[in-house]
């Protein structure tokens, strides 16, 4: 994905999921570190206030946001202070683009595919929500392509996180370092 217009390190970036008939879904703030050969990084700070329909919460541990240049994901990696023991979370999405609100302060916006790749310290790495993809691909209309385009690069990722490729490879270290400067 481009490095959007204007951002520079520091701006606010305020990450806006929302569900493939349009709902909204999590809304959560960050700040842009940067971007590496993998995409951009956005760091998201204890403390945080996030929300979604029906929830919202103050983050109990830091977190890097990646964007991939390309791929069809976005993914989170949480340091070792998360209270469910989570260190990876990947979300199968669709859709992503960057819009500037004003100066200094842009959103990054995707279609949250429910899909999920998460590597737990206690249950190690597996697929979330597979009920719930199969609920909203027969209740929303998702078209088969985007069923079959969203399986195979969740089994993409899976393989990658177990394996420990790019960029589940432990680079996240050197964005949490960075974020908390």
């Amino acid at each position: 994905m481009k490095r959007p217009n204007g951002i520079r390190p520091g701006d606010l970036v305020v990450s806006r999921n929302r569900k493939w008939n349009g709902l909204a879904h999590w809304v959560v703030p960050g700040r842009y570190l940067g971007e590496d050969e993998c995409g951009h990084w956005l760091f998201q700070g204890t403390g945080e206030f996030i929300s979604r329909p029906g929830a919202a919460l103050y983050t109990q541990s830091d977190a890097v946001l990646l964007v991939p240049h390309t791929g069809d994901y976005a993914a989170t990696f949480y340091d070792g202070e998360h209270p469910g023991g989570v260190r990876i979370y990947v979300d199968l999405a669709l859709d992503f683009g960057w819009e500037q609100i004003r100066p200094g302060v842009f959103e990054f916006h995707m279609i949250d595919m429910d899909l999920d790749v998460i590597r737990n310290r206690d249950t190690g790495v597996y697929v979330d929500d597979e009920d719930e993809f199969a609920e909203h691909a027969a209740a929303m209309n998702y078209p088969p392509e985007v069923v079959d385009r969203v399986q195979t690069e969740c089994d993409r990722i899976l393989a990658a996180v177990q394996t420990n490729q790019t960029p589940f490879d432990g680079r996240d270290a050197a964005w949490f370092q960075l974020g908390r400067a």
